[in-house]
């Protein structure tokens, strides 16, 4: 028996037996494997990518920017042939300054209503100075006439002037009702020549707006992506022309839902990246995703119906990367890492070890 347990298959097979329990336990992170640190290579490196297109359609008559070059903000990456715009903020400037001239025109037209009215006011005065001469003077005759001493052709006369100088007065008066009328209506028409103004103002604008950005310019620092526009392209309002990346980077590493528990925000991060020889970085738990990754699919997994097979979620968790790090620069959005995080760290824990 002895010999038995001491031969070299039953050795073997003893370790073999001892290395997959132990392979099964650490597998399931069991003791003697238990650990507070949480890797998982579901995790990349991100940034903010800007496609550039343009808001107005046209011929590209210039492409100054090459492939992955690199762009300061305000730059031109494309210039639009801007003749037609040219030509439209010339039209809209031209009936703005009709619309100002009406409106000028408007002002003169008030000016001139309200002398009308100052000369027909004089003229009501006149008319009834003449009113009041030819009553007197009818009354006079009146009188003359009781006494046998005027003729009665007289007395019509004086009466007729008198009913003349009663129309006359009462003309001035319509006269002065007509002007301030037109006047009235000046003043009403004002409003809706202002209104045209301010709308031809509105036109010159959007057609400058639109002059403008005949040139697409580089809305922030960083690096440009491939240049898919070409010389002579015709494009239209949304054709993507290429990609602005800027030097802005984060981490997200997707963990399982059963990895959670015990992280926080502001916990030390290491991370390794592929593409640097798995050099080591740093960083710290910046935000969790409100919701599983599966939340945020085009189609997602409806658990209710057929069978259920329990799968664990995982979770994006944002991640800060330090400043001061040299390797950092390196790095560039959609580079794969493994991501390390230590639970039983306090979030104000620095990694003193880091490469």
């Amino acid at each position: 028996m002895s010999k038995f347990t001491r031969s070299p298959v039953t050795i073997l097979v003893l370790l073999a037996g001892v290395i997959g329990v132990l392979l099964v336990l650490y597998a399931w992170r069991l003791p003697p494997f238990v650990t507070s640190v949480e890797t998982t290579d579901n995790a990349y490196v991100k940034g903010y990518v800007t496609i550039m297109s343009p808001q107005v359609a046209g011929y590209v008559v210039e492409v100054p920017v090459r492939d992955y070059q690199a762009v300061k903000e305000g730059d031109v990456l494309a210039r639009i042939d801007d003749r037609i715009y040219q030509q439209k903020v010339a039209q809209a400037r031209a009936t703005l300054a009709g619309q100002k001239a009406a409106l000028d025109n408007s002002r003169q037209q008030e000016a001139s209503a309200k002398a009308s009215i100052a000369s027909s006011d004089a003229q009501v005065l006149g008319a009834k100075a003449a009113l009041r001469r030819a009553e007197l003077a009818s009354e006079r005759v009146n009188q003359l006439a009781a006494r046998s001493v005027a003729s009665t052709s007289e007395v019509e006369s004086a009466q007729a002037t008198f009913e003349q100088a009663k129309a006359a007065e009462a003309q001035a008066e319509a006269a002065v009702e007509v002007n301030r009328q037109a006047l009235a209506t000046i003043i009403v028409n004002r409003g809706s020549l202002q209104a045209a103004v301010a709308g031809a103002e509105a036109s010159v604008e959007l057609a400058e707006i639109d002059l403008a950005n005949t040139a697409i310019r580089a809305p922030r620092d960083g690096h440009l992506g491939e240049v898919g526009v070409r010389l002579g392209q015709y494009v239209t309002a949304g054709t993507q022309l290429m990609s602005v990346v800027p030097s802005e980077l984060w981490v997200v590493a997707n963990y399982k839902e059963t990895q959670l528990d015990g992280m926080k925000v502001g916990q030390p991060v290491t991370f390794s990246v592929d593409a640097l020889e798995h050099q080591r970085l740093t960083g710290h738990v910046q935000r969790f995703s409100p919701a599983a990754g599966s939340e945020f699919s085009v189609i997602r997994p409806d658990n209710a119906t057929g069978n259920f097979t329990k799968i664990a979620q995982r979770v994006g968790v944002r991640i800060s990367i330090d400043p001061g790090q040299a390797a950092a620069e390196r790095l560039a959005p959609g580079l794969s890492v493994v991501v390390r995080i230590d639970k039983s760290l306090d979030p104000d824990a620095k990694i003193a070890d880091a490469e």
